[in-house]
């Protein structure tokens, strides 16, 4: 009797499937509750684990916010933006009009910041002189990185032949005297002297050598890992492999470069227009107000202390942020707080 049983249970169990449910069955009965049958798993993750699992966008942000310096710096450069753009429309005048009747006034009702020697409004040119300073810093951060990125990410990628033209052609425009040729260009460059456009293209395009050799050695460590050599094998395309798989995985490093830039751009750029190289009248720039003003720094002090308290303080907070995102996105430092 017990064998026969033994026997029954036998072939019960070869007509069922593993979570015992008869082979000859429809899967998609709705009587049978598949969830029921398989062991649960934890629906639920612990409130440690969630927070382990956070986007790592949200935790640099968390590090970044930590940072004091950091968020000052941040909430410095807003401020001065915000000057930039809504200043000139806080003033009566513009920076291009003339008040006869006020010629190196001191700060006053009709003038908050005091007059220039033609009688322009200092405020009025100090927010217009910071906005021209901000928009050529901003374009050459931007052109400076993305070229510096391209060329070292694709010279590294590809190697032989053309990582040793762009290597020679790095090191040729390393020891090349930026600031000369930019003010030898300026000079001939007529109706477009001190353009805009043309100091953005001048600035990065005499500005990226240095990025590019940083990214390059990056890229070196980075085209050799499974996910590249997968890409590789799949008969992916070298741009697309460059510009999904390796430039994305140095964006740290670029960030960091790009805010670096700002910074010196602007310096580059006020250095120029104040030896008469940069922005030409009638516009203006941080950089010509500084010159104008610093002839007059004793005996009219508003002048040239304008100008040169924005330029001041963009530097600092620009440095600021720049401080606070490279020690954000290194998981190594501990400046910028835990996430």
């Amino acid at each position: 009797m017990t064998t026969t049983n033994n026997k029954r249970d036998v072939k019960n169990k070869r007509d069922q499937g593993p979570a015992g449910i008869p082979l000859d069955h429809d899967i998609g009965d709705p009587n049978i509750n598949l969830r029921s049958e398989i062991p649960e798993v934890a629906q639920g993750d612990s409130p440690e684990l969630s927070s382990r699992r956070l986007s790592r966008r949200r935790i640099i942000f968390r590090r970044f916010l930590r940072n004091k310096t950091a968020v000052v710096g941040l909430v410095g450069i807003v401020l001065l933006a915000a000057f930039a753009i809504v200043g000139p429309y806080l003033s009566p005048w513009t920076y291009t009009q003339v008040d006869q009747t006020a010629f190196l006034q001191a700060p006053s009702d009709a003038h908050i910041l005091g007059t220039t020697q033609a009688g322009r409004d200092v405020f009025a040119l100090t927010a217009e002189g910071l906005r021209k300073s901000m928009m050529i810093g901003l374009g050459v951060a931007a052109l400076q990185t993305f070229i510096a990125a391209c060329i070292g990410s694709f010279a590294a990628y590809y190697g032989r032949w053309f990582d040793k033209v762009a290597l020679w052609i790095i090191d040729l425009l390393l020891v090349v005297p930026a600031f000369f040729i930019i003010a030898i260009i300026s000079v001939q460059t007529g109706d477009s002297r001190g353009s805009v456009l043309m100091l953005i293209l001048l600035l990065a395009g005499l500005g990226w050598m240095l990025s590019a050799r940083v990214v390059r050695s990056m890229t070196l460590g980075i085209k050799g890992l499974e996910y590249v050599t997968a890409a590789k094998y799949m008969s992916v395309s070298t741009p697309r492999i460059v510009f999904r798989h390796i430039i994305p995985n140095i964006s740290s490093l670029l960030i960091i470069d790009a805010t670096l830039a700002l910074a010196a751009a602007v310096l580059a750029e006020t250095s120029l227009s104040f030896f008469g190289f940069g922005v030409q009248a009638p516009e203006t720039s941080l950089g010509t107000l500084i010159a104008e003003g610093q002839r007059m720094a004793s005996t009219y002090p508003w002048i040239f202390l304008a100008p040169a308290t924005a330029l001041t303080l963009m530097l600092v907070f620009i440095n600021f942020v720049g401080d606070g995102l490279r020690d954000a996105l290194d998981p190594s430092s501990k400046s910028g707080g835990r996430a």
